[in-house]
């Protein structure tokens, strides 16, 4: 089974990735998406979204890190593509998932679902602007209002000369609701003869098999389930205990370790209560530091309360 961590915008960065691989179980990242729209992008983008570049795009635990573009021009997307493997990335990836409503109105993400025929073009162009032997993976959703072009969504992006698809088993629309449609994943195997990636509410162990047997895919991709149990995939591979919480509590400390340093500082109380609204699903102790914590606004207030014993 080969398990991939999910590009979660807003969530997943280099730090969270660094510390999720260290725990182990994970066999590649994604980065959160790039946005491309009428220029090739400068080299110091591709390093501010994918620091592990220095590092032969590596994480420090030695997972392979791969980009993600969005966008909808296919020769701009196909430009920066090859710059980022130019730059040592482990692959290309292309979004057609991304739900949220600011990257839609601007024809990214989710919303070329209903054009197959750009997805088509957006592939194929990158497909020719990337060295060969180049994994080039793209991840879309069962479509946008509904699973209407869902086949014919995967067979343009198959068509077009990718090597790996991910299927977020929702719909556009679905949201994040669940349940996962993950029999429409092995419907759409059949019409397809490129490697698929299962993705779509694995939350624990039993729902990673559920997910194989009714997708009929063995590789899977974790997101939110590996934000409320870190190390959910251990679990699914080895049949690991959950975390214990004194451990959960020290991964927080370290990331706030992580994040108050130079621009991030900002950013580190909103992610921090992101990630805490996670943790609670499997965690209550993480309710209760959510409800000491949901009123702070700086690191200086809120590293303290995690440093309680």
């Amino acid at each position: 089974m080969h398990i991939t961590l999910a590009p979660m915008e807003g969530v997943v960065d280099s730090l969270m990735r660094d510390m999720l691989t260290r725990i182990g179980g994970f066999d590649l990242c994604v980065t959160e998406f790039i946005r491309i729209v009428d220029q090739l992008l400068p080299k110091r983008v591709f390093y501010r979204t994918c620091p592990e570049l220095h590092n032969n795009s590596m994480t420090p635990a030695g997972v392979p890190v791969k980009i993600q573009l969005l966008g909808q021009d296919p020769n701009w997307l196909a430009e920066n593509a090859a710059r980022a493997i130019e730059l040592g990335s482990h692959g290309l990836d292309l979004n057609f998932g991304c739900p949220a409503k600011t990257v839609n109105k601007s024809r990214g993400g989710a919303i070329l679902l209903k054009e197959p025929e750009t997805l088509y073009q957006i592939v194929s162009e990158v497909r020719k602007a990337v060295p060969q032997g180049t994994i080039l993976s793209a991840k879309m959703r069962l479509g946008f209002n509904d699973t209407s072009l869902a086949f014919e969504n995967a067979q343009a992006i198959a068509a077009a000369g990718a090597d790996l698809l991910v299927i977020h088993a929702r719909t556009k629309l679905d949201g994040y609701k669940p349940p996962a449609y993950w029999n429409w994943i092995a419907e759409i195997k059949k019409v397809v003869d490129i490697n698929i990636v299962a993705n779509g509410e694995i939350w624990s162990a039993q729902d990673a098999v559920n997910c194989q047997i009714k997708s009929n895919c063995q590789d899977i991709m974790l997101g939110r389930g590996a934000l409320a149990l870190p190390n959910l995939a251990q679990v699914i591979k080895q049949g690991s205990g959950q975390m214990p919480w004194d451990e959960v509590r020290m991964l927080l400390v370290a990331y706030s370790g992580y994040e108050i340093f130079g621009d991030k500082g900002r950013y580190f109380p909103n992610r921090l209560k992101q990630w805490l609204g996670y943790l609670k699903l499997q965690y209550p102790q993480a309710g209760i530091l959510f409800n000491e914590v949901r009123a702070l606004k700086t690191a200086n207030e809120i590293i303290p309360v995690l440093n309680k014993v």
